[in-house]
């Protein structure tokens, strides 16, 4: 063989060896492309994700004219190495081009453009999608005859090719995919996020304001007393009852009383007219319904029921969106007593705080779909209301009743152990 003609195999050679890297840069920036940015891009009018959202949509096609393409380059790189080996080195040549030949693929056509295609997909990808669009038509009809015989050798092992798998996420997949989001999405909306996705999960009796601290409008009281609650409110709506809380007879707004206030003019009959209906909640609605429903009959503020129809408390759409957004003001009528860290790493916490409020500060992992607050907690375990200290272990946690007022725990030491 002349010199030319060598050149000219070594050449073709090269350029088969780079075609075989493309087609394997190809593949894996592909199928390594983010689907949801993919379809943002699309969305927004760009070309190169518009093409490759093409490619990824008919993945049989996509796949059989990458493998045809490489295998092709592949085999015809091994046929003129082997040629030139045998010219130059004799018999021993096809041991020497074999050798040689898949050392320079594995590094050169798949590891190093892998590798590459893998770290930046879009950068491979885009201006990939571009030529394989348009080996397609020329390379159509054995891509068929071939993905015709493997699907039919799949189907004899019982797959069903036509059944592609859903890009869909559940809720806990697109959480681990809010939590992932690392740098590209702020600490503040990651935590807005996940409070949205954690509606479902809680209910209405976990954030309501319970019965016992629940302020309100008995209509049954002077008229001077009323007034005076009326001035000294920090709230803008407050339930109306006669004699306790299960006899409510609707929900007053400050606005459409205001003038009457101001000018002394206030009557039991106008405080009645004032008011709207009521409106209930079962105790047991999820938040995200909850919201919906407040969205929905335009209200602001519920009445949470029983099973039995008795009032245990109220919850406001303050309530619900301070869930995802975190608290409004810094009064919240929900923050429990300052919990205090002693010096050897134990908590003092009263006894009225919410059990999901401890988690949250802690980062603990206290029993919270039973009672609600810690005192509840402590006398569920127990089943009697303890007169002296008691110490007890929940879990890793350990709880030590310090302070028992009005039948109620109201003060406890809590510690994690070891």
């Amino acid at each position: 063989m002349d010199d030319m003609h060598l050149s000219y195999l070594l050449g073709l050679l090269i350029f088969l060896i780079i075609c075989s890297a493309f087609f394997s840069s190809a593949e894996t920036g592909l199928l390594s492309l983010n689907r949801y940015r993919l379809r943002h891009l699309s969305r927004e009018g760009n070309r190169s994700a518009q093409r490759a959202q093409r490619l990824l949509n008919t993945p049989d096609r996509l796949l059989g004219t990458i493998l045809v393409g490489n295998n092709v380059v592949n085999i015809l790189a091994a046929s003129i190495a082997t040629v030139i080996a045998v010219d130059l080195w004799g018999d021993a040549g096809v041991v020497i081009a074999t050798t040689a030949l898949t050392i320079v693929i594995l590094i050169f056509g798949e590891i190093t453009p892998k590798t590459l295609a893998a770290l930046r997909p879009e950068l491979i990808a885009f201006p990939a999608s571009r030529v394989i669009l348009l080996l397609m038509a020329p390379l159509r009809p054995v891509v068929w005859l071939t993905g015709t015989i493997s699907n039919g050798l799949l189907r004899l092992f019982g797959v069903d090719t036509r059944h592609h798998s859903s890009d869909s996420l559940s809720t806990e997949e697109l959480r681990s995919v809010v939590r992932e989001a690392g740098q590209e999405l702020p600490g503040n909306r990651q935590d807005m996020l996940l409070g949205i996705l954690d509606l479902e999960n809680v209910t209405v009796n976990d954030i309501m304001i319970p019965r016992n601290e629940v302020f309100g409008i008995d209509l049954n009281s002077n008229l001077d007393q009323i007034i005076w609650q009326l001035r000294t409110t920090t709230h803008t709506r407050l339930p109306l009852y006669r004699e306790n809380i299960n006899q409510i007879m609707g929900v007053i707004h400050m606005r459409q009383i205001a003038r009457l206030l101001t000018l002394n003019k206030l009557t039991h009959d106008d405080l009645q007219e004032a008011c709207s209906d009521p409106y209930f909640v079962p105790e047991s609605t999820p938040l995200s319904t909850q919201l919906l429903n407040f969205q929905k009959h335009k209200r602001r503020i519920g009445i949470v029921v029983d099973e039995y129809g008795d009032v245990e408390g109220i919850v406001t759409l303050e309530d619900i969106l301070e869930e995802i957004v975190g608290e409004f003001s810094d009064h919240d009528r929900r923050a429990t007593p300052e919990i205090r860290q002693l010096n050897d790493g134990s908590y003092t916490i009263d006894g009225a705080a919410y059990i999901r409020d401890i988690n949250k500060a802690l980062e603990w992992e206290l029993p919270s779909d039973g009672p609600k607050t810690l005192n509840g907690l402590i006398t569920e375990i127990l089943e009697f209301i303890p007169e002296g200290g008691v110490c007890i272990q929940v879990g890793p946690y350990y709880l030590e009743t310090l302070e028992i007022k009005d039948n109620r725990i109201s003060r406890a030491r809590l510690w994690a152990g070891d």
